[in-house]
C-alpha cells in the first residue's frame, strides 16, 4: 500500500476570503482541515512604533489606518488614553457626538462584514444591499471631517467641530434629470441630525431585509450551523471579544459593564447566542444593527435639544478658533506651537479601552513626561480571534475555512499593525 500523507496548502494571500493579505498554511486530509497556521507579516506597518516618534496630536490620523472598515472607533480609543494621561474631561455635547458616531461606526463595520462575510460563502445580492446603506452613511462621515473612511474626526478632547446645518446635496449632470436629482436630495434638505435622524426610520426595514435573504435560507443555514463552535469557557480563555464571545453566550459589552462617554445614559440590551457556532455569531450582530439604530436615535434627540461645546476650550490642548487666531497674536503662538510641537503629558502609564465593533479595543500608553509616547501598545480584537483560527477550523471542510475567516471579522490592518 502506498504511504498516505496529509496535504500542506497556501490558502492565500490572494484568496478572496483571505482579504488581501493573510496567508493560512493549511494541513489537510482529504479534504478536511487538521492544523491552520496563520501567517502575518503581509501588511506590517509598525504603527505602534511611528506613534513613538510622533506629538501626540500628529499619531491620531494613524489609528484610522488599523481597522479601515471601523475609522472613528479606533481614534476614540486614542482620544481616550491621551485624555485619561491630561486628566481632562470631554463636554457633555462631544460625548454625545462620539457614542453617535461609534454607532454608526459598528453599523458601517457590521454592513461590510455580512456583504463580504456572504459573499464569501456563495450569497451575492447581500453585499450590494449593504453598499447601498454604507453610501448613506460614508455621507455623514464626509459631512462632519470631509472624508469618506479615514476622518481623522475625534481629538483629545472633544471631537474636531460641531455637526454641519447643511449636507452637501447631489448636484445636475447630463446624466440625471432633475426629477432624479429630487429624488436624491430629498433627504438631504435639512441638518445632518435630520439626514441621520431620516437613516434611523428606514434602516429596521432594510435589516428585514437582510433576514430574509439568509436567517431562514436552507443553503446559508446548512454553511454557518454548527461551524467554528467555541465553547464559553474556551472563548474566554482564548482572548475573544465582542461579538465573538457574545455569540458563545457570554453577556460582556465594555459599553455596559464599564461605561465611557455617555453610554449609562443610553438604553440598549446586549444580544447573546447559544451555540457559539458561525450562525449566532451572525444573529448577533444583526441585532447588535438594531440596537446601534436604537442608540443613534436617543443621541439625535438630546442632541437637538442641547447646545454646547463639543470641545475642550484649553488652547494648551486643542487649537485656537481661526477668528481669533487672525486676530490675536497669544492665539496664534498656540496654534504654532500646538501643530509643531504638540503638548507634554504628564508621567504615567494608562489603557483606554472601547466596545469596537470587532471586539475590545485598546490603547496602552506610557509617557515620560514628553511630548510623544514612550511607548504605545495598541490591543487589537482581530489578533486573538485569528490566534483562535487553528482550533475553530480543526476537524471542518476546506470550504468551512472561508466561513470561519468570515465569522471572524478579520481586518488585517489592526492585526499586523
Amino acid at each position: 500500500m502506498p504511504e498516505v500523507r496529509n496535504y500542506t496548502l497556501n490558502f492565500g494571500p490572494q484568496h478572496p476570503a483571505a482579504h488581501g493579505v493573510l496567508r493560512l498554511v493549511l494541513e489537510l486530509d482529504g479534504e478536511t482541515v487538521e492544523r491552520a497556521d496563520p501567517h502575518i507579516g503581509l501588511l506590517h506597518r509598525a504603527t505602534e512604533k511611528l506613534a513613538e516618534t510622533k506629538p501626540f496630536n500628529q499619531s491620531l490620523p494613524y489609528m484610522d489606518r488599523l481597522d479601515y472598515v471601523s475609522m472613528m472607533c479606533n481614534e476614540h480609543a486614542y482620544c481616550m488614553a491621551v485624555e485619561k494621561l491630561l486628566g481632562i474631561e470631554v463636554p457633555e455635547r462631544g460625548q454625545y457626538i462620539r457614542v453617535m458616531f461609534d454607532e454608526i461606526t459598528r453599523i458601517l463595520n457590521h454592513l461590510m462584514w455580512l456583504g463580504s462575510h456572504a459573499l464569501d460563502v456563495g450569497a451575492m445580492t447581500v453585499f450590494l444591499y449593504a453598499f447601498r446603506e454604507r453610501e448613506d452613511l460614508m455621507d455623514c462621515y464626509e459631512a462632519v471631517s470631509g472624508a469618506r473612511l479615514h476622518a481623522a474626526y475625534y481629538r483629545p478632547g472633544g471631537v474636531y467641530r460641531d455637526l454641519p446645518d447643511t449636507m452637501p446635496k447631489y448636484e445636475k449632470t447630463k446624466w440625471r434629470s432633475d426629477k432624479d436629482i429630487r429624488q436624491l436630495n430629498a433627504t438631504r434638505e435639512g441638518t445632518l441630525l435630520d439626514f441621520i435622524d431620516d437613516f434611523t426610520q428606514r434602516f429596521p426595514t432594510h435589516i428585514d431585509e437582510y433576514e430574509t435573504l439568509l436567517t431562514n435560507n436552507r443553503i446559508w443555514r446548512q454553511r454557518l450551523v454548527d461551524i467554528g463552535i467555541v465553547s464559553p469557557e474556551r472563548a474566554l480563555q482564548l482572548g475573544l471579544t465582542g461579538p465573538m464571545l457574545r455569540g458563545s453566550g457570554i453577556e460582556w459589552d465594555v459599553r455596559k459593564k464599564q461605561p465611557y462617554e455617555t453610554y449609562h445614559k443610553v438604553d440598549f440590551d446586549i444580544p447573546v447566542g447559544i451555540n457559539g457556532d458561525c450562525y449566532d455569531r451572525y444573529l448577533v450582530r444583526i441585532e447588535e444593527m438594531r440596537q446601534s439604530n436604537s442608540i443613534i436615535k436617543q443621541c439625535i434627540n438630546w442632541l437637538r435639544t442641547n447646545p454646547g461645546p463639543v470641545i475642550v476650550e484649553d488652547n494648551k490642548i486643542t487649537p485656537p478658533k481661526r477668528t481669533e487666531m487672525k486676530e490675536d497674536m497669544e492665539a496664534l503662538i498656540h496654534h504654532f506651537k500646538l501643530f509643531s510641537e504638540g503638548y507634554c503629558v504628564p508621567e504615567g502609564e494608562v489603557y483606554a479601552a472601547i466596545e469596537h465593533p470587532k471586539g475590545e479595543f485598546g490603547i496602552y500608553i506610557i509617557s515620560d513626561g514628553a511630548n510623544k509616547p514612550y511607548r504605545l501598545k495598541i490591543r487589537a480584537p482581530g489578533f486573538a480571534h485569528l490566534s483562535a483560527m487553528n482550533e475553530m477550523a480543526k476537524g471542518h471542510m476546506l470550504s468551512d475555512v472561508v466561513t470561519i475567516i468570515g465569522t471572524q471579522d478579520i481586518v488585517f490592518g489592526e492585526i499586523d499593525r
